[in-house]
């Protein structure tokens, strides 16, 4: 079963407002009205992810219309995508909190989220069935032969 692709945006629209809405607003709040303690940064962390995730669905549903693969992506694929952006920038959240964030480090961890959905895809790729030929006619000899009228 090949997945289909969707040109249209429409079916993402509904999901990236609200990760964008639920997402950013529970982080400036924990940003400007909570106390920095364990439960603002980790409501910090979770809006982060859910809106660069917002941010992200439509990036990747982008890239994915532009640069084709075959066998076409589907929903899963996009959505999944979208994540890996959300989780990269919570990460680097969480590592700027130590003062670990450096160039090397952003492009280390990019590249090593970028190998991990290579990797996916691959599998998907190995994974995917082509459809069936169609069924072909019989061979003539098994057919009757004509009858001739004289």
């Amino acid at each position: 079963m090949e997945p289909q692709t969707n040109p249209s945006f429409r079916p993402y629209l509904a999901s990236t407002i609200s990760l964008l809405v639920i997402g950013w607003g529970a982080a400036i709040f924990s940003v400007v009205a909570l106390t920095p303690t364990v439960w603002a940064r980790w409501l910090l962390f979770f809006g982060g992810t859910l809106g660069l995730t917002g941010v992200g669905l439509p990036v990747m549903w982008f890239l994915n219309l532009r640069f084709k693969s075959n066998p076409p992506v589907g929903a899963g694929v996009i959505v999944r995508q979208a994540i890996w952006i959300g989780i990269y920038g919570a990460v680097l959240i969480w590592l700027q909190q130590v003062r670990l964030v450096t160039l090397w480090s952003i492009l280390g961890l990019a590249a090593g989220l970028i190998a991990i959905e290579y990797l996916v895809r691959m599998r998907e790729k190995a994974r995917w069935q082509p459809k069936p030929l169609p069924a072909e006619p019989p061979p003539p000899e098994s057919q009757p032969a004509p009858t001739s009228k004289e």
